[in-house]
């Protein structure tokens, strides 16, 4: 009678431990003790290992920050080698080269961006802090300043074709459409990635695994869109001063 009371208490401790998140090399050890048998032994091998789990969580974050950060370069490299060529031909002193004033929505784009970067750190903090409702709407206003950027973008398009601005004829026309065009299509890719965030912080949650992995999606989106902020501002410089 009391061998068993023994092992029921034995088997009581050793679930408390695994809910505690400890190793199951700590709990097959208390087992193993208490247990000469070998019994306790087998059926906790046959649990998975708490600490596994975690390493295996762990990892996922690691994977998106790689990747954010390798699509960043990637970008990087595409913008420098465009940016190299119209530092060149401005350079040339061509008479094709015919710089225009900017319309005014490129500055109403400018402030747009700076907005929706200044929001979506607000947004990223709350996720940080835990506070849910308030993280989605700043994510949701965040979605809409750069939805709003996309809008400006297009108008600025439309008053440079109501002018006359064309690709041909005009290389320093040519540069502005692509430049800003291949900037556009990648904040369009931002604006997809705050939609994941949107969906993660749609319903509350109190599981540490899924508000880390909320964390972790907001910082590694977050990259990513202050770096197109941070971009544009570049081209807005070479575009507007250096023509």
């Amino acid at each position: 009678m009391d061998v068993g009371t023994v092992e029921i208490l034995a088997n009581e401790e050793e679930q408390t431990v695994r809910r505690r998140g400890l190793s199951s090399g700590t709990s097959s050890g208390s087992g193993g003790g208490q247990n000469p048998g070998g019994g306790g032994n087998d059926s906790g091998g046959d649990l998975p290992d708490p600490s596994e789990r975690q390493l295996d969580d762990q990892f996922v974050p690691s994977k998106s920050r790689i990747l954010t950060g390798s699509l960043i370069v990637v970008v990087t490299m595409t913008f420098g080698g465009l940016l190299a060529a119209y530092v060149v031909i401005a350079t040339n002193n061509s008479a094709e080269w015919k710089p225009f004033s900017l319309p005014i929505q490129v500055w109403l784009s400018t402030a747009l961006i700076i907005l929706s970067s200044i929001v979506y750190h607000l947004g990223t903090i709350a996720v940080q802090r835990n506070d849910q409702p308030a993280a989605r709407k700043w994510f949701i206003a965040t979605t809409v300043l750069g939805a709003a950027f996309i809008s400006s973008q297009i108008l600025v398009w439309l008053e440079l074709r109501s002018r006359g601005l064309y690709v041909q004829g005009n290389p320093y026309a040519g540069f502005f459409y692509i430049l800003t065009a291949v900037h556009a299509v990648h904040v369009i890719g931002g604006i997809i990635a705050l939609g994941s965030i949107l969906l993660r912080n749609m319903t509350p949650t109190d599981k540490l695994l899924e508000i880390e992995k909320r964390r972790t999606l907001a910082r590694v989106v977050g990259w990513y869109w202050h770096f197109m902020g941070v971009l544009w501002l570049v081209l807005f410089v070479m575009l507007g001063f250096w023509r």
